[in-house]
């Protein structure tokens, strides 16, 4: 078995740093605020979908400056091959009642839409007060249904990126930056 443990190898396979640390953090910081000042006084229902976004949620809650609640769901798509047959089943589901917040979606990355787009209409069917989705990263290249987010911090291109909270094979989640990977043979 090769040895990913050495911090060599971890990096070997990193091409480039497409955002840096820096970029990510004034980007959150810049959201946070936004976010603060148009939910002011009003009850706020971070949502995650696991496990790609958790830094991102994570840094995102400590840049508000107002009070909210994090929420977890876990989404599982079904695969034919390495192709999503868009099929989205809830593996772990939020515990509050939706309807009593306004409800904003913390994604790590939009790829083809298929998973999110479920899980927001999902979500809507729940009649929260409202709903927005905020991505770390955006890949419109990719986009295999119409969906967007209401907030994009980054348009990325085509490429297999880790980092900040975005993997490998469960590896890489934990590089402070979004790094193009040369391609994941366990992915």
């Amino acid at each position: 078995m090769e040895e990913i443990w050495s911090a060599d190898r971890f990096t070997s396979r990193i091409k480039r740093i497409l955002i840096t640390k820096e970029e990510i953090d004034a980007a959150v910081r810049r959201l946070g605020a936004a976010i603060s000042a148009e939910y002011a006084g009003r009850p706020v229902l971070l949502v995650s979908v696991l496990k790609g976004a958790f830094v991102f949620l994570s840094d995102l809650s400590r840049a508000i400056a107002i009070p909210c609640e994090i929420g977890f769901m876990c989404a599982k798509s079904y695969y034919d091959g390495t192709v999503s047959a868009g099929k989205v089943t809830v593996t772990m589901d939020l515990d509050q009642d939706v309807s009593r917040y306004h409800i904003i979606v913390v994604e790590d990355i939009i790829d083809t839409g298929r998973t999110l787009r479920e899980i927001v209409e999902m979500l809507k069917a729940r009649r929260p007060l409202s709903l927005k989705v905020v991505t770390l990263l955006d890949k419109p290249s990719r986009r295999l249904v119409d969906f967007q987010a209401d907030t994009a911090l980054f348009t990325i291109p085509d490429s297999f990126v880790v980092g900040y909270g975005l993997d490998c094979a469960e590896h890489y989640r934990n590089l402070p930056y979004i790094a193009e990977y040369e391609e994941c043979e366990r992915c």
